[in-house]
């Protein structure tokens, strides 16, 4: 199992939970497509996902402050 940390990906995102959100969704979003479409995939979905953020294909964007709130 691939354990992504902060420094793997360089996004300007403040929290580790955005990070596994991130590729959680897009991992997600990997599966389906595979699915639909009738494909077999030879790579686990998470580890096709943190390479799309490592290799800059998707970013991740968080909101500026929650403290406004």
């Amino acid at each position: 199992m691939l354990k992504p940390s902060d420094n793997m990906i360089r996004t300007p995102h403040r929290s580790y939970y955005s990070l596994v959100i991130a590729v959680a969704k897009r991992a997600r979003q990997i599966a389906e497509k595979a699915e639909e479409e009738g494909e077999i995939l030879t790579d686990k979905p998470v580890d096709m996902a943190v390479h799309d953020f490592v290799d800059n294909k998707f970013k991740i964007i968080e909101p500026d402050s929650f403290e406004d709130e």
